[in-house]
């Protein structure tokens, strides 16, 4: 490969390289590696966990409360809260959330995504209320750019199905303080939420810099020896290495000059807004599909079909969260390459509208005569339920909107991504308590007919991002507009893109 220094002695491509990068895209065929057998990938994979730990501390905060609503020395000293109340409580975590959100997206990019990582985890340790969000906003980037395309579905997937590692640990913490009748049986749960993060701030210096990132920053040298270092195995010759740096740097150089980077770019162009859409939906359906329900009222709903023991709730909490992480990582993250996303997406939506009708039934018949095989049933459908939801949620939650955005809009349009998330999450985890306590079982209706609404848009509007490179995908959502200097290249590279996603 023909690459130049500048003047400043960083790695430049040539106009050549730069014009031909289009075509050159399109007939470059991935190499298929194995993972385990390949030094470079596997010293990079070895380290993943470490950002995986973001979604599993999000997942503890998350779910936390809802372990601690079964415990009466919780109730007893926040007043037994119970309807705006309640969700007041739940939600003032989303709240704080939302707030961090906004910084998010700068720090990700003018500090690099480890920065970003690292700052969240100190403001975690300086206020629980803000929480992990603003490291949120920067450790799946870092996944995404870093991961091989080979593997960037199942590794992107994975990194939000940790959550459910979190909520375990949550769950089960709660449950081995439940017996105490003192305040010490919530306060160690609470306490140990700076354990992971404490973890994560130490390990997150070990990571590369995502390459995308340093060549949009000009250190384009740094950029391509990460390449070459876990995608080549230390060949500064390899091809694949030399098409990634040169693809790469090109699309970035291209977006700098043609489009910038301000969040106006969000919605200038017909593609950018078709992405803003579907990351407002991915978002909203993520917590607004009746799963909130079960996330941070299981109290309550277990409380309505009759199982009132704390100890009984705790357990079904503590299981619940150990099978939709079993389903989560088996369906989702690895049948992502083989289904895609838009097939797992409507497997899960037509799945959760059915099992959540038969819910709903069951929850109607209990109400009415207290039928206990109808409280069963409503317990096993909220087992059901979780299995379905896991083909696409959460793993695609944050997977799917970091892929389908550009380098330049990527940390703004995932910062927004988990924006919404926490606002739909808000919004369902206020409303919920209120909806239960006057409405019962009758509420679900609320969540059937948006089950309804989210396969049709599921069917209708989902953009398939299976198998092309990051900078690729841009062709599903601009076609011949895509940001290259030659136009006719843009358009074969659309339809080579388009075929191969199908």
């Amino acid at each position: 490969m023909d690459i130049s220094k500048g003047n400043d002695g960083t790695r430049q491509s040539s106009t050549e390289h730069i014009e031909d990068t289009p075509q050159s895209s399109t007939d470059f065929q991935i190499p298929t590696v194995t993972w385990w057998k390949h030094s470079g990938l596997r010293r990079l994979y070895v380290m993943m966990p470490i950002l995986f730990l973001g979604s599993t501390i999000n997942g503890y905060d998350g779910s936390l409360l809802n372990g601690l609503q079964t415990m009466p020395p919780w109730r007893d000293y926040f007043g037994d809260p119970t309807g705006s109340d309640l969700g007041l409580l739940t939600a003032i975590h989303n709240i704080g959330g939302i707030c961090a959100l906004l910084f998010s997206s700068y720090i990700a990019d003018l500090l690099g995504r480890r920065a970003g990582v690292a700052a969240g985890i100190i403001v975690i340790f300086v206020g629980v209320v803000v929480q992990s969000n603003v490291s949120q906003g920067s450790a799946p980037l870092l996944v995404t750019e870093l991961a091989h395309p080979q593997h960037r579905g199942t590794l992107t997937t994975m990194y939000n199905t940790l959550w459910y590692i979190g909520s375990i640990i949550a769950a089960w913490t709660v449950f081995g303080t439940i017996e105490y009748t003192s305040n010490a049986s919530w306060r160690i749960p609470v306490g140990l939420q700076a354990a992971m993060p404490a973890i994560q701030f130490v390990g997150v210096w070990l990571l590369p810099e995502s390459p995308r990132w340093l060549c949009a920053k000009g250190k384009t040298d740094d950029a391509f020896n990460i390449l070459v270092k876990y995608h080549g195995n230390g060949d500064q010759n390899d091809k694949f290495c030399e098409w990634q740096y040169r693809e790469i740097q090109n699309t970035i150089s291209i977006e700098k000059e043609t489009t910038g980077n301000s969040w106006a770019l969000l919605v200038r162009t017909p593609g950018n807004r078709k992405r803003l859409l579907l990351i407002a939906l991915v978002s909203f359906f993520s917590q607004c599909s009746g799963n909130g329900l079960v996330s941070y009222y299981i109290h309550s709903i277990l409380q309505s079909v009759g199982i009132t023991s704390s100890s009984d709730q705790a357990i079904i909490n503590g299981g619940l969260q150990i099978w939709s992480f079993l389903v989560a990582i088996g369906f989702s993250a690895f049948l992502v390459d083989v289904l895609g996303r838009r097939k797992l997406f409507m497997i899960a939506a037509v799945g959760m509208l059915i099992t959540f009708s038969v819910w709903t039934g069951c929850s109607a018949v209990y109400a009415q005569n207290e039928n206990s095989r109808a409280g069963s049933a409503v317990i096993a459908m909220i087992f059901l339920y979780y299995g379905v939801a896991g083909f696409a949620w959460p793993g695609l939650t944050v997977a799917y909107c970091a892929e389908i955005l550009p380098f330049n809009i990527r940390a703004k349009g995932l910062a927004l991504n988990l924006a919404l998330t926490a606002l739909s999450s808000v919004f369902n985890q206020y409303v919920n308590p209120i909806g239960l306590e006057d409405l019962q079982w009758r509420f679900y209706f609320v969540y059937i007919a948006i089950l309804v609404v989210e396969c049709l848009c599921i069917y209708f509007l989902f953009v398939e991002t299976k198998g092309p490179t990051l900078e690729e995908i841009a062709a599903l959502f601009d076609g011949d507009k895509v940001a290259v200097l030659d136009p006719e290249s843009a358009k074969a590279r659309s339809a080579i893109v388009e075929k191969e996603s199908q």
